[in-house]
């Protein structure tokens, strides 16, 4: 297969925020614990990878911020009607 040329460095996805949830995830970039430690010694590939995980990271938030959004979703001006109980 042939290997392209690299002109430029792939970036690194920190924005600063350098806070982790429980899992090790830090809430600035979506990378794991492993994936910031690491990241100055991967390949392009392997940072390509990275990016393509943090990609479905985002996702899969954005998917259930929705769903929360959903579920919170009353509408407390609407009018039940409530039929009899006994």
């Amino acid at each position: 297969m042939n290997q392209q040329f690299q002109l430029f460095e792939i970036a690194n996805p920190c924005i600063g925020v350098c806070t982790s949830n429980k899992k090790g995830y830090c809430f600035g970039c979506l990378r794991s614990r492993p994936e910031r430690q690491l990241w100055l010694n991967m390949t392009n590939e392997q940072r390509r990878e990275v990016l393509r995980l943090i990609v479905g990271r985002k996702q899969r938030i954005e998917q259930m911020r929705l769903l929360k959004g959903q579920q919170l979703g009353f509408d407390f001006e609407e009018v039940v009607e409530v039929g009899e109980l006994f």
